[in-house]
This record gives structure tokens, sequence and C-alpha cells, in this order.
């Protein structure tokens, strides 16, 4: 045993304690803004941080527009599914394939997840709000995670070419 506890020190270097610093000020930040915000799910603005600082400018650049899409395609779908048909397996199914043709028509690639994922949260998680408050709420929550992980990602920059990597992990 003692010849893992030797090994565990060096996988902890400079990038790792850098990298999993900007992450936790980030996400914190973003969950302070959200809460600042009154969002009562400020959660997902956690979330959504944590999903951007994992990637460098560029990719998160990509990500977050991806994100941002599909949360408004899903928060605007969810709502008016909810409204017209209320919330049943049945119309949650047919949501789900009618993003994934409105994803691929607008040409938004990997937003269907996001937008499957937020359509499933405004129609089958219960609220006591009106859809068009629980899809807006979701979508500012999704969007303040957004910005706040890019504008963490620009002022302070990855500095390993491999950002994609789990800090401390190697290949």
């Amino acid at each position: 045993m003692p010849e893992v506890r030797s090994r565990v020190p060096g996988r902890v270097d400079r990038h790792a304690l850098v990298h999993s610093s900007r992450t936790a000020i980030a996400a914190v930040v973003s969950l302070i803004v959200a809460r600042a915000l009154g969002l009562p799910e400020a959660y997902w603005a956690a979330i959504t941080t944590l999903i951007i600082m994992q990637s460098t400018l560029g990719a998160a650049l990509t990500v977050s527009e991806q994100r941002f899409a599909g949360t408004a395609v899903g928060a605007l779908m969810g709502a008016l599914l909810t409204i017209y048909f209320e919330s049943n397996t049945i119309v949650f199914g047919l949501g789900v394939f009618a993003i994934g043709l409105i994803c691929a028509a607008l040409r938004l690639g990997e937003a269907y997840r996001m937008a499957s994922v937020t359509l499933a949260i405004v129609m089958l998680v219960g609220h006591t709000k009106s859809a068009w408050i629980v899809a807006a709420h979701r979508f500012i929550e999704v969007s303040v995670g957004i910005a706040v992980g890019l504008a963490v990602t620009a002022l302070w920059p990855q500095t390993d070419p491999v950002a994609t990597q789990a800090p401390g992990s190697r290949t």
C-alpha cells in the first residue's frame, strides 16, 4: 500500500490546483449570481458552469452555443406542450421527437441533447408555477451558468494544452 500513497502527491500538480481553483470559484460565483436573481433552482447555473469550465475558451464557446440554443428550444417546447397538452408520457415522447427534428432542421447538432433535457425538466418535474415561468427560470439559470463559465474561462484561461483532461489524470 505505501507504493500507491507515494504516487498520489505527484498527481496533484500545479495544473490540478489551478484548474480545481478556477472551477470551484466559477461554480460558486454562478450559484451566488443565480441565487441573487432569486432563481428557484439556482443549482442549474452552477451545474452549467461546471460543464463549461471543463474546456478551453474555444471549446467552451462551442459548448455554450449548443447549451444556450438547446435550452431555448427545450424551454419553449416544454412550455408550449405543457400548456396545450399538459404533462403526459406520450406528449413528452412526441416532444423529444419533434425537438430532434427541429434541431436537425436548424442545424443545431449537439443542442438536441440539452433541448431534450430542458424539455424533460419543464414537463416532468413537478412545479407550482406556470410552464412559462418554469421555462423562463430554466433558461435564465442555464444562461447565468454559461455567462459565468465563459467569463472565468476568458479572464483566467486554462494553461494546460489538454484542457479537457481531468485534473491530475494521465493519458
